[in-house]
């Protein structure tokens, strides 16, 4: 399969991004140490925006934080774009 990478690749990150937010929620919960925004923004960055986002509508996590509830829909939405045009570049050449 010609994008088998890129697949196995979004997959995990988007599965870490899910981790990585419910293990964030159970920790504001229990007042203990937090995993910093910059790594929830990272993880979003690097392809997980989607799973992150889910993860955080589902659990109700950081969801009073506009920048989160706006900026992860704006990041997926750059990264479907992409993503479309980089497969149609190399599918169709020049389009």
């Amino acid at each position: 399969m010609k994008y088998e990478f890129l697949i196995i690749y979004l997959i995990v990150v988007n599965i870490v991004g899910a981790i990585v937010n419910i293990v964030d929620k159970q920790r504001a919960k229990k007042n203990k140490w937090r995993i910093p925004e910059a790594t929830l923004w990272t993880i979003a960055l690097l392809g997980g925006s989607i799973g992150s986002y889910i993860t955080m509508k589902t659990i109700r996590h950081k969801t009073q934080h506009k920048s989160f509830m706006i900026g992860f829909p704006a990041i997926i939405s750059f990264q479907v774009a992409i993503i479309t045009y980089l497969i149609l570049k190399t599918e169709f050449g020049s389009f």
